[in-house]
Formats: structure tokens, C-alpha cells, sequence
């Protein structure tokens, strides 16, 4: 195989892996508090002289961190930060970053995720809303209080290095340097942060993906197709 088919052959895995991102945005247009997905393509050259071929790769995933539309919902707890910063949850796995605030008292009266994550507060501890309070009311600072009574405070952190925050599924994120307060962010009550995806563009760039996708597969056959009737000539 000579160097033109395989720079093409490489060109086409990062353009189905792209495919694959494009898709899984798509999918998460309508989700509470997601972050886009995009690749990026590095490139290394295979060989040395004149046989060089210069290839790339896409293999570096990068997080759109732009902040999603704001809705109003008037839930009592559906919260929303305005700015930067996440809220921190408990998981299986240990504390985990998010934007989506879905929130709402489990049975045990502690203040959870719809996958069941505990939310924590400032001091990375869970949140206890007693079920006979009355009238929640959120500050922007995250306060949680009920006929003027304090029951906490919900927790916002940035990480503590941004570009080594880790997504683990759609709107979950792992910080292994750590995290650090976000004082600057503001917690909004009755309020979702929806996807920061724009479908159409998502949708426009699949085209783009598979129109490439599609001339690269043309050239692999007509290569082949050239490789086949050399040989054919060759052995006649």
C-alpha cells in the first residue's frame, strides 16, 4: 500500500471518530446542561526522504465550555449558574463537576440528582432540606432557606485546572487536579441551563463529515481498482 492510500485510510478513521462525536452532540441537543464535543487533528509524518507522508489524526477530544441558553422553569429546585462554575455531586466514584441542576429531595430528604448523585454544599458535605419547610427560597450565592431559616448552601466550584477536567458521561465531569470555590457565580432558582449545541450547525457539519468520508472511500477504491490492473499487467 503505498503512502497516498495510507494518509487517506488514516483520514478516514478521524473523520468516522468525528462522525461519532458530531452524532452524540446531536443527540444531546435537548439536555440539561451538556457540553459539546469536538476533535482535534494532530498531524506526524511516517517515513524519512523523499518517501515521506505526512498523516493526521483525530484523537483529542476538547469540551466546548460556552455557557447553554437559560429557560425558566419555576421549579423550586432547578438551578442554573450564571457564569462560570459547576455544582458538585457525589457519585459511586467520588465527586464529580456538572451544570445540569436538575435537583429535588430524595426520600431521605437529601438534596439529589435525577440519577440519584447527592448534591454538596460549600463545605463538600450533602444537603438536608426537612420536608416540612415551606416556601424554598435560593440565593444567588447558593443559600437554601425556608421562612427566613438557613438549610445550607449549594456548593459552586471551577476546577482547579480547567483544561484537565475529564467528562466521564454527558454532563459529568472528573477533576483529578481538584477544585476551588467560584465566588463570582451566580445560582439562579427555577432556572435550567439547556445544551450549548447548536443542531444546525451539528447537523451541517455531519454533512460535511460524510461528503468527506465519501470522497475518501471513492479514491480507496479507485486505488485499489489501479493497484489490481497493475498487477493484473504485470502477471500477464
Amino acid at each position: 500500500m503505498d503512502g497516498a492510500a495510507y494518509a487517506t485510510l488514516a483520514r478516514q478513521s478521524g473523520l468516522l471518530r468525528e462522525m461519532q462525536v458530531v452524532a452524540n452532540n446531536i443527540a444531546n441537543a435537548t439536555t440539561t446542561g451538556y457540553r459539546g464535543s469536538e476533535l482535534t487533528f494532530s498531524e506526524h509524518i511516517r517515513g524519512v526522504g523523499s518517501g515521506a507522508v505526512s498523516m493526521g489524526h483525530a484523537n483529542v477530544h476538547v469540551t466546548q465550555m460556552q455557557q447553554g441558553p437559560l429557560a425558566e422553569t419555576g421549579g423550586t429546585f432547578d438551578l442554573a449558574i450564571e457564569g462560570e462554575g459547576y455544582f458538585l455531586v457525589q457519585t459511586k466514584a467520588g465527586s464529580r463537576l456538572t451544570r445540569a441542576g436538575v435537583f429535588s429531595p430524595n426520600g431521605e430528604g437529601m438534596l439529589s440528582t435525577a440519577d440519584g448523585h447527592l448534591v454538596l454544599d460549600t463545605e463538600e458535605a450533602p444537603i438536608f432540606v426537612p420536608p416540612s419547610a415551606a416556601t424554598i427560597f435560593i440565593a444567588p450565592d447558593g443559600t437554601i432557606s425556608s421562612q427566613d431559616q438557613p438549610l445550607g448552601r449549594v456548593g459552586v466550584f471551577v476546577p482547579t485546572e480547567a483544561q484537565g477536567m475529564q467528562r466521564e458521561t454527558g454532563v459529568l465531569f472528573n477533576a483529578p487536579a481538584g477544585y476551588d470555590p467560584a465566588p463570582e457565580a451566580r445560582v439562579l432558582q427555577g432556572v435550567l441551563e439547556g445544551s450549548n449545541i447548536n443542531p444546525i450547525e451539528q447537523i451541517a457539519r455531519m454533512i460535511e463529515v460524510q461528503r468527506a468520508y465519501e470522497m475518501g472511500q471513492s479514491f480507496l477504491e479507485t486505488e485499489d481498482e489501479r493497484i489490481r490492473a497493475a498487477v493484473r499487467n504485470l502477471t500477464k
